[in-house]
């Protein structure tokens, strides 16, 4: 939402990479943006398209893999990820991100939301990423427009676990 409000988002197509039962892609679908959602999970993907139906919002929901997007080069504006980067390992992520960079045409905006260092890991959850990762894996890719301290809402936490926001912008070839 902060993103939309800001008008941060480039007009055009939007990727919710990692979308899960769609809320993000629906709330984008509901400002008019042209979304299409991808998860590798069949289940989150028919909860999101029975929301799409009883919202009555168009969005466009697919099963699909985040390392091997079935989108021809440089075809959205924006991608968002908003819990899917973290889950990686270190090969997954570099094939993640140049995944991403093909799909978006040239200054196409990239955000991430992802656990940070600084959340605690006694409650186990997923890898925790540090700023230097989030620079080394997308920095040859992308100009990093910011990494911002912020919060990721959880089930476990009542104010969110801790998290960084990242917009990234894709550089010209």
């Amino acid at each position: 939402m902060e993103l939309v409000q800001a008008g941060e988002l480039n007009k055009g197509r939007v990727l919710d990479v990692g979308c899960g039962t769609g809320e993000n892609a629906l709330y984008l679908a509901e400002e008019t943006f042209s979304v299409i959602g991808v998860d590798l999970s069949t289940r989150a993907i028919d909860a999101a398209k029975v929301k799409a139906i009883e919202r009555k919002l168009k969005a466009d929901f697919r099963t699909g893999n985040a390392i091997s997007l079935d989108f021809k080069n440089g075809y959205f504006d924006n991608a968002i990820d908003s819990g899917l980067f973290h889950t990686f390992n270190d090969n997954d992520r570099v094939g993640f991100a140049h995944e991403i960079a093909r799909v978006l045409k040239t200054s196409g905006r990239y955000f991430m939301l992802c656990f940070s260092d600084k959340e605690p890991t006694n409650w186990d959850g997923p890898r925790r990423v540090t700023r230097e990762e989030i620079e080394a894996t997308f920095s040859p890719l992308f100009n990093i427009n910011y990494i911002k301290d912020t919060y990721f809402a959880t089930r476990i936490h009542n104010n969110g676990g801790k998290a960084y926001l990242t917009s990234a912008t894709k550089k010209s070839v």
